[in-house]
């Protein structure tokens, strides 16, 4: 069965290298544009994993995942953050909030797909 994986990102270059990286690797792919396009999709339809960037406008990856968890259809679905922030203070805070892993930008595609298996599946 293919895993389904949403990537949530305000940069459009990001999300398509995430598209393609784990399309590739035979991952079906949504796209969101911030954390309310986000958080609207993955409580719409069932998400296996997410991908979220931190700094976004409208609502910010760390503001995305206390409100995912918050929804029934967000619980236990496991959350990288994936942001040019590697400060040890907000990786903290998104474990609190919710995160499984973090990521920093630019990613390694072999890295993300690895990341990607052990998490997603």
């Amino acid at each position: 069965m293919t895993k389904t994986v949403l990537t949530v990102d305000d940069s459009p270059s990001i999300r398509r290298m995430v598209a393609l990286t784990l399309g590739e690797a035979g991952y079906t792919v949504i796209e969101a544009v911030d954390g309310l396009d986000g958080l609207a999709k993955a409580t719409a339809q069932a998400v296996d994993g997410i991908i979220t960037d931190q700094n976004m406008p409208n609502m910010d990856g760390i503001s995305f995942i206390r409100a995912l968890r918050q929804h029934p259809k967000g619980q236990g679905v496991p959350v990288v953050v994936l942001s040019t922030d590697s400060s040890e203070s907000l990786k903290q805070v998104a474990r609190e909030a919710g995160a499984t892993g973090w990521m920093v930008k630019p990613f390694d595609q072999a890295k993300l797909l690895a990341v990607a298996r052990k998490v997603f599946g």
